[in-house]
């Protein structure tokens, strides 16, 4: 992204995204607080702290203690603000470095702040020029400490950081769900030289090793060998190069492999031994290859020989020899497969490039202690990975302007796995990753395009009273739309691809324009109309003999999660049939909100509660389609409970506990929930989970192995997801498993 103003786009014409303006990049300096700066050889990385004002829906209980009438709602709605924390990181060349901080300089309103700190080895160099453009102090952080803390801070705060490079794969970004516990890890930090970090805790790292061949050698020899002074063109020479011209294969000695030695035939003996017995001159691009091979087989075995020594698996490689490049993963990754035997993965990450930032932002603001929250990344605001292989996208190989940004956002609520997954270090919340699955991949893109202009036109119907409302949906329907475009192209963009980060990823572009719960009215709605069959359906149920009661809550239950605002095919048949309710409903299901938890869930409670079970009912932070809320649910189940002696007393009893589950999406990431929740489940002996939805227990959890019995079932509101499954649309999922006697 370029700064407009100053910076030539003509050659970069073909990428929208570069013409942003730059208040669109350094984004809330005037709220912003607490800097820190990254100076590389070439790259500058800026962090810093803002306060973001942004809207939440609230709702708030009437007083229903007079008589009520029939057209009482049964709480308000008020959209307020709330601020909370952001903190936002900034890559762009040195070269801008100037026209960033006269931009700073001028947008910048807080003046509480006096100190930035720095690291990376510029900043010695830019240090009278920060301190005189934004009058702060310079205050210089050890470099290793800073990457290590950035490290520490995003293996726990982004599930998809790390990833395995696979050049020849269908998907080149394989990516691994982050481990509950990130240490012991090693770190190869390949800049001029390599240091290779064994980090064994939050603030407990030593360097144990290092070389001075590294990627100033790989500049340095290339630079003579070819002329090429810039390191991106050097390695844009090894991309086309064929080292097997410069090195001397095993087979070039022996004829062939080396059977006794296990040495196959095209293993290189030799470095650049060709040139040294041929008289022909060899290509630029040859040489460039040789000699990326050559310091990548180094590196490599002397990282494999670390991680064996100190019995580590979990190898990190970062630095700017890394930087995105698929050739220099593609050789690093070959190199330890090789030297490790497929024993050790080679493990890249998203935003390498920010490490040193982030911890250089962290030592400033440790008086906030921001490691004692749980952050999110924000894709609304974030550049996410992008490819730079020359094949696949030239325009975005070209770094010159370009600017990258990571926002990430403090959470309410700490996050932690669920205490009852049977292997956390295992467990993968979705269900398909889309990344891989290309005729998945299709089909859910053009859902969620096809989708767009119900979800704008929901957004108005929102908030038709309030100023600006259809300018700021259609500036969400563009930058929605425009994230989708980029996904399409680059799946890797953000992790894994998935249904719950294409849903993710729509929830935070509607908060980007003051939405925050489109779904508030119609959940108002169904919620009052729901109340007032509540006894009718628990009268009718409460009549029936044993088995058929059982099978009318399961039915009953499954019936209200057909109502979902969220499925396509069931939000066409509510938008053309207002009538449309339970019974239809239960009508709809394959025999072989409002509606969904007051008709569908508390009567499923009621029984259980009746049976002597404690029931913790877990419900989302924040909203997410017309999925009720825990503020919600509150009122609801006041409500309920002043009309049912059941409800009533298991409240009274604590044998009916409502927590909130730290989440704000209609998916669920069992390995991200509130820390309240996971203790409450613990300290309660919980021997039973129930999870209910489509996007709970279709799209993520499928495959969720848990340590007690557990329940998944859902409606398959979605025709192709049910042909992919064997069934057709409305077919019932009711998934029991018990934990083998071997696992639990």
């Amino acid at each position: 992204m370029a700064l407009s103003g100053g910076v030539d786009r003509g050659s970069h014409s073909m990428d929208k995204s570069i013409t942003l303006p730059p208040d669109e990049i350094f984004r809330n300096l005037e709220n912003a607080k607490r800097f820190a700066i990254d100076i590389g050889g070439s790259l500058t990385k800026l962090a810093y702290y803002s306060t973001v004002q942004h809207k939440v829906a609230k709702v708030r209980s009437f007083d229903h203690s007079a008589k009520e009438t029939d057209g009482d709602p049964l709480y308000e709605i008020s959209v307020q603000e709330e601020i909370t924390a952001r903190l936002h990181f900034i890559k762009f060349e040195n070269a801008y470095i100037e026209t960033c901080l006269d931009f700073i300089k001028d947008h910048l309103v807080n003046t509480e702040t006096k100190v930035i700190k720095a690291t990376g080895g510029g900043a010695h160099k830019f240090k009278d020029l920060i301190e005189k453009k934004l009058k702060l102090k310079v205050d210089k952080e050890d470099e290793m400490t800073c990457l290590i803390k950035g490290c520490n801070f995003v293996l726990k705060n982004i599930p998809h950081e790390a990833f395995v490079y696979a050049k020849h794969a269908d998907s080149e970004f394989r990516f691994q769900h982050t481990h509950p516990d990130i240490f012991p890890y090693l770190l190869i930090n390949i800049g001029s030289g390599v240091s290779i970090v064994k980090v064994e805790a939050e603030d407990k790292f030593e360097r144990i090793g290092g070389s001075s061949i590294g990627g100033g050698t790989f500049w340095g020899l290339g630079a003579l060998l070819t002329k090429t002074k810039r390191f991106d063109e050097l390695l844009q020479l090894a991309s086309k190069g064929q080292h097997t011209n410069v090195d001397m294969l095993v087979k070039d000695i022996y004829g062939g492999a080396y059977g006794s030695l296990g040495l196959t035939g095209d293993l290189i003996a030799s470095s650049f031994g060709k040139s040294a017995t041929t008289d022909k001159e060899f290509s630029k691009e040859d040489m460039a290859k040789s000699l990326l091979h050559m310091i990548s087989n180094d590196i490599g075995q002397l990282a494999c020989l670390y991680a064996k020594l100190h019995n580590l698996t979990r190898v990190y490689f970062g630095g700017f020899f890394i930087r995105g490049h698929p050739v220099t993963m593609h050789t690093i990754t070959y190199s330890i497969n090789f030297f490790t035997k497929g024993e050790v993965q080679a493990l890249f990450l998203r935003h390498e490039g920010y490490l040193g930032a982030i911890g250089a932002f962290l030592k400033g603001a440790e008086e906030d202690n921001p490691n004692q929250y749980s952050w999110g990344e924000n894709y609304a605001g974030s550049s996410g990975l992008m490819s730079v292989s020359p094949e696949l996208n030239p325009v975005q190989r070209a770094r010159s302007g370009t600017f990258d940004m990571l926002e990430m956002d403090r959470l309410e609520r700490q996050l932690v796995n669920l205490p009852l997954l049977q292997d956390p270090t295992s467990y993968i919340p979705d269900t398909v990753d889309l990344t891989e699955d290309v005729l998945a991949r299709e089909y859910w893109l053009y859902c969620f395009e096809e989708a767009l202009d119900g979800v704008v036109k929901r957004a108005i119907a929102s908030q038709k009273d309030q100023p600006k409302a259809v300018e700021r949906a259609e500036k969400f329907r563009q930058k929605y739309r425009h994230k989708l475009q980029t996904l399409r192209h680059q799946p890797f963009a953000y992790g894994s691809l998935t249904v719950r980060s294409l849903l993710d990823t729509r929830e935070h572009c509607l908060n980007e324009f003051n939405f925050p719960d489109p779904y508030s009215k119609i959940k108002q709605k169904e919620n009052d109309m729901a109340l007032k069959y509540y006894l009718k359906v628990v009268k009718s149920v409460e009549e029936l003999s044993w088995e058929q009661r059982q099978f009318t809550l399961v039915k009953g239950l499954l019936a209200g999660n057909v109502f979902d605002w969220g499925a396509k095919a069931v939000s066409d048949v509510l938008e053309s049939d207002p009538e449309f309710g339970f019974e239809q409903a239960k009508q709809q299901l394959q025999d072989n909100s409002g509606i969904d938890i007051i008709l569908g869930v508390f009567p499923f409670i009621r029984e259980l509660l009746i049976r002597g079970t404690e029931v913790v009912l877990a419900s989302n932070s924040g909203p997410a389609l017309n999925d009720v809320t825990n503020s919600e649910l509150q009122i609801l189940t006041e409500r309920i409970a002043a009309m049912d002696p059941v409800i009533h007393t298991a409240l009274k009893e604590d044998r009916l506990a409502l927590v909130q589950n730290g989440s704000s999406s209609p998916c669920l990431d069992l390995s991200r929930l509130d820390k309240v929740l996971a203790t409450v489940v613990r300290e309660r002996g919980t021997d039973l989970v129930i999870i209910e939805g489509m996007g709970r227990a279709i799209h993520t959890n499928y495959y969720a192995m848990l340590s007690c019995e557990s329940l998944k079932l859902a409606v398959i509101k979605n025709s192709w997801l049910a042909e992919r499954l064997g069934g057709k649309i409305f077919s019932v999922v009711f998934k029991y498993e018990v934990p083998s006697k071997a696992q639990g």
